[in-house]
């Protein structure tokens, strides 16, 4: 009876925390934006979010997004500069990849606009995907079969 009680704990650890990632590379593996989402155990409906601003051989940095749904849907826009904007529902975030130093939390649009929707960090039969907008997809609308 022990035996049974000690591989039924070994097994619960062996389903605890999920740490998963996808890519956007912007120019190729070298200059991309990575996220990462960990998860404590799949059961649980949030999960801690990071993003990595990468340009190499120059910068790469880590930036931390927070806590948010664990199936959250994180839109990327480009409004130029080497900055791109991350919408985690009504947050959002800026970070660059000139230094990779660079990230901010957004109070507001901003004045000049968004810039064009690139795409969105999602989960995809149960995996985290960065999904390409499709011409013409409006905010909130680049991939009508995201899991809920």
């Amino acid at each position: 009876m022990r035996i049974s009680a000690v591989c039924l704990i070994l097994l619960l650890g062996l389903t605890g925390c999920s740490d998963q990632r996808a890519a956007l590379e912007i120019a190729g593996s070298k200059h991309s934006l990575t996220l990462i989402r960990t998860q404590g155990f799949f059961w649980e409906k949030s999960a801690k979010y990071a993003i990595v601003a990468t340009r190499m051989p120059d910068c790469m940095r880590k930036h931390t997004l927070g806590p948010g749904s664990a199936n959250t849907r994180i839109e990327v826009y480009s409004p130029g500069n080497d900055a791109w904007i991350l919408k985690q529902g009504k947050r959002m975030f800026v970070v660059e990849t000139r230094t990779c130093e660079g990230f901010a939390k957004l109070e507001a649009e901003p004045e000049g606009g968004m810039g064009a929707l690139l795409g969105a960090f999602q989960l995809r039969n149960g995996e985290l995907a960065f999904v390409a907008a499709k011409p013409g997809d409006a905010p909130g609308n680049s991939a009508p079969d995201q899991e809920k």
